[in-house]
């Protein structure tokens, strides 16, 4: 096949913008390569997939203990106050000043088994009086401790730690397809420039054979070889060529500002294709591939996080539905002094406990209605998610089984090519010599362009079945192992 597609290419003679000073020559991994480096396909998938590991990271870090600070350092009032003179036994405004400051520091941990909070505080106040005997007062709780807990049967926390790290396992394995996704439309773009080109060479063959041929036909019509007629469908057939070679050289101005785009190079930039002269012999087994999409593919991560999702609704409905109570609870060490010192020093006992209801004693079923919905709508979920798997995996199946066809194919083309080149080659030389007409010839040229773009066809039409396979199952078929992806290298720029 290999030599086939030598010949075809040295027939074409691929010489696009052999004059062009910045001409890259490329082949389909190289185009794979650029565009996974710097198109903004990439872009955006790596950034995707880092937000995806920034929510995950703030969901671990709401796991760990949180430290915070919190001061109002200066606070100056002045204002006129309205009080009782019992000396006198008249109300009076009078003038009042003082300057205000405290800070505190909290730490706060989340307790994941119940879905409540443990915290620690410590606070200190300082009051000055500016008016009257100017006296200074301080307030310290050097240490409280404390609990706060809701009772109604849902915990946030241990939902999260069901999903969260799911949908991270999830976002990684998104970021393997959509480089596979990449690759499938990288070949696009890569054989979009391919066919645009040689249909190009195509029509200035056409268009040098036409010319040639219609200064034959008036030689041998001046002799009366060569009818009227059929000088009149050669000058014609040399007008369609000129015209069609214009139209192919504008596609290829098309197809290659659509790939300079899509790889993100400089719009003078030139690109010569290399058409892939061989392809991998695969064949890959349906039931191997449907196995490797179930471990890989992250449509079957994505359906245990819809199944989660619908429980926790299920479960924060239920909790509305009945009981809501709220148990706070909390014990510290407070002192009031003059001076600093004695503030931490011998400090009372003070403590605080709160127990909170909230009964809905008449709801007319709004409780109920809620989670009754929430189950028929976790039900109306499940029953897609089943029905999508089914479909998912006869994707797969039928994909395999396209897949598999398409080398055969391939083969089918090359060789279909080769002879429509020697058929057009053998017909053109006996026009040459008189023994056919041009109605043959046309014909002839028209099998041997539908071969070579059918050929064409059928090669894009393979590799990108073969990395819409890939993408489906995130499985590498020739090295016979999962696909990966360096996460590490993706947060170092």
């Amino acid at each position: 096949m290999k030599n086939i597609f030598l010949s075809f290419i040295f027939i074409l003679g691929l010489t696009v913008f052999a004059e062009a000073q910045d001409e890259l020559v490329l082949t389909l991994p190289e185009v794979i390569d650029i565009a996974s480096g710097q198109s903004i396909d990439a872009f955006r998938n790596k950034n995707m997939y880092l937000a995806s590991y920034w929510e995950h990271r703030f969901y671990k870090a709401e796991r760990l203990p949180s430290i915070s600070l919190r001061s109002n350092p200066a606070d100056f009032n002045r204002f006129s106050n309205r009080e009782y003179n019992f000396e006198t036994n008249e109300d009076e405004f009078r003038l009042r000043e003082y300057f205000n400051s405290e800070v505190s520091v909290s730490a706060v941990q989340n307790v994941s088994l119940t879905g409540g909070q443990v915290f620690l505080r410590s606070e200190l106040g300082m009051i000055k009086n500016l008016g009257g005997d100017k006296n200074t007062s301080f307030n310290a709780t050097p240490i409280s401790i404390g609990f706060s807990q809701e009772l109604n049967g849902y915990n946030r926390l241990k939902w999260q730690a069901k999903i969260e790290p799911l949908k991270f396992e999830k976002a990684k394995k998104e970021f393997i397809q959509d480089m596979e996704d990449l690759r499938v439309t990288s070949t696009n773009r890569f054989f979009g420039l391919i066919n645009a080109q040689i249909q190009k060479n195509i029509a200035e063959m056409n268009y040098a054979n036409a010319d040639t041929l219609y200064k034959i036909g008036k030689g041998r019509f001046q002799v009366g070889t060569v009818t009227q007629d059929e000088l009149l469908e050669l000058e014609l057939r040399l007008l369609n060529s000129e015209q069609a070679l214009s139209v192919a050289q504008l596609g290829e101005k098309r197809a290659q500002a659509r790939l300079n785009s899509f790889l993100g190079l400089p719009k003078e930039t030139m690109i010569k294709c290399i058409v892939p002269s061989e392809i991998p012999e695969l064949k890959i087994d349906p039931d191997q591939a449907i196995d490797e999409a179930i471990k890989n593919n992250p449509e079957i991560l994505n359906h245990q996080q819809q199944k989660l999702q619908q429980d926790e609704n299920v479960a924060i409905a239920k909790s509305e539905r009945g009981l809501n109570t709220t148990l706070y609870a909390m014990y510290g060490l407070n002192k009031s002094a003059e001076n600093f010192d004695d503030v931490y020093t011998e400090p009372d006992k003070s403590q605080v406990f709160s127990l909170g209801l909230n009964i809905p004693i008449v709801d007319w079923g709004r409780g109920k209605g809620r989670y009754s919905m929430a189950k028929s709508n976790r039900e109306v979920a499940l029953a897609t998610i089943r029905q999508e798997r089914i479909d998912f995996e006869q994707d797969i199946y039928q994909s395999v089984l396209e897949f598999n066809l398409q080398a055969g194919q391939v083969n089918t083309a090359a060789k279909a090519d080769t002879v429509a080149q020697m058929g057009y080659n053998v017909t053109f030389q006996r026009f040459l010599i008189g023994k056919i007409d041009v109605t043959r010839l046309n014909i002839a040229s028209n099998d041997q362009e539908t071969a070579r773009m059918a050929y064409l066809t059928r090669l894009r039409d393979y590799w990108s079945a073969y990395y819409r396979l890939r993408s489906l199952t995130l499985f590498d078929f020739e090295k016979k192992k999962p696909l990966e992806a360096d996460y590490d290298k993706l947060l170092e720029n």
